[in-house]
């Protein structure tokens, strides 16, 4: 609970089939899994109604009388609150993308699971969605599963780096970095070096 992890690993090596199923999107033919109640995904697509507005794509599915304020809420806290009846076409990638994680956190969840979110996403936009994602993450404290290919993104932002292959956790990193990290850091250097070991490359 509330430990931000990230999983790296080769395509093909099981992580989009992993998270997945944490979000019961696919069910397993084996073994046991065990999740929160609350659980909810961010694609690396924002996935946005295009018919809807920016507003009730957040609102989508909540049944609660105070659905609109909620979502409204959510809205403002990712930096949006004026593109609330914004249609989806007229937002960049960036607006899309949070609007996407609003969507997520405006239900509340226990287990958030961020799938390649800021891979569609140019690096001064990933990088601004990376404190973004932060600053949300330490507000909220849910537990973060983020799944990416890249291997700074992984040190930047997790509590702990798992490398996934073949189906299997081959190597584990506990992150001991300060909170605010570069990677000019000769320890960020040497855990880049680590991963990237495990990886085979």
């Amino acid at each position: 609970p509330g430990e931000f992890v990230a999983l790296l690993g080769r395509s093909g090596s099981g992580k989009t089939t992993l998270l997945r199923a944490l979000g019961r999107l696919d069910r397993i033919s084996e073994g046991h899994l065990e999740t929160p109640a609350a659980v909810a995904t961010v694609f690396q697509e924002p996935r946005l109604l295009p018919w809807k507005r920016a507003w009730q794509n957040i609102a989508l599915g909540l049944r609660a009388p105070d659905a609109r304020r909620r979502a409204l809420d959510a809205l403002n806290e990712v930096g949006l609150a004026e593109h609330a009846q914004a249609w989806p076409a007229t937002l960049s990638g960036g607006q899309a993308q949070r609007v996407s994680l609003a969507r997520a956190l405006v239900r509340d969840p226990k287990l958030l699971l961020l799938d390649e979110p800021f891979g569609a996403l140019d690096a001064l936009t990933r990088m601004s969605m990376h404190k973004l994602v932060q600053k949300l993450w330490r507000t909220h404290r849910p537990a973060v599963l983020l799944v990416t290919h890249d291997v700074d993104e992984a040190a930047l932002l997790a509590d702990r780096v798992l490398v996934l292959s073949q189906g299997r956790i081959e190597h584990e990193e506990r992150i001991v970095l300060p909170a605010v990290r570069s990677v000019d850091q000769p320890e960020f250097r040497a855990l880049r070096r680590r991963l990237l070991t495990s990886l085979g490359v």
